[in-house]
């Protein structure tokens, strides 16, 4: 593991980045304890604190993790997708609030990487996904329900149909589509939406999901994606008639 102190790059992110590249590759492995800070500082040609901000950057994406005592140090923790799915969705919320990324880019993403979901989730889902899919149907009905509540009932009902698709590596990439994505523009439209509209294709979904109807589920998913672009539009539309 080597760093390049000329580089006008941080040293804790260069050597951090060592780090994780030796993870990657397997030259470091699952439980494998890392050399002590001193011993790392020796090996960078670094201070102490620097390499000690590089572990805390590695423990920040959960690549590392500590241990107390005459045993402890720092070691290379198994990442699992659970894990992981926190750091994506943050990432993904950054990305498309700090880059202006536009509404149509966002939506458009979202619903294609949701319908390539259907099929695998209409052949694959459980009792229990149908059962969360149908929980929400009848909690976005109900007459108090506040926008925000409405919002991650929303977010949930989506969250079942991928992981109905059963497959951890698509729910993981999609963990920033639908819970990044999605409450961004339910922040955009949910003055303009019709509950009763999204309901009624949060219905066909989930009616084509558990008849293991994928060419219905997709349609479904395609309509909902029209009818969130056209609020879009009309509010957006309606905002610069205000400001214009």
């Amino acid at each position: 593991m080597k760093i390049d102190p000329t580089k006008p790059a941080d040293l804790s992110a260069q050597i951090a980045a060592a780090i994780r590249d030796a993870i990657v590759s397997g030259a470091l492995i699952v439980d494998e304890r890392l050399p002590s800070e001193a011993e790392l500082a020796d090996q960078f040609n670094v201070s102490r604190p620097t390499v000690r901000e590089a572990l805390k950057r590695l423990a920040a994406q959960s690549l590392i993790r500590t241990q107390r005592g005459a045993t402890g140090g720092a070691f290379v923790r198994r990442l699992s997708y659970e894990d992981a799915y926190s750091q994506q969705i943050t990432t993904s919320t950054l990305l498309l609030s700090m880059n202006a990324v536009s509404f149509d880019t966002a939506c458009e993403a979202r619903y294609a990487l949701e319908r390539a979901c259907a099929p695998l989730s209409a052949q694959r889902r459980s009792a229990d996904h149908l059962a969360t899919m149908r929980a929400e149907i009848f909690r976005q009905g109900q007459p108090g329900l506040t926008d925000e509540a409405f919002c991650a009932s929303d977010v949930a009902f989506h969250r079942a149909l991928v992981d109905g698709a059963g497959n951890p590596v698509l729910s993981y990439q999609l963990a920033g589509a639908v819970e990044a994505m999605q409450p961004l523009m339910n922040m955009i439209t949910f003055s303009a939406r019709s509950r009763t509209e999204i309901v009624a294709l949060h219905d066909r979904i989930a009616g084509a999901i558990e008849a293991r109807d994928a060419t219905g589920a997709e349609a479904a998913l395609r309509d909902l994606e029209v009818y969130t672009q056209e609020l879009a539009r009309d509010v957006m539309a309606e905002r610069a008639a205000r400001h214009g």
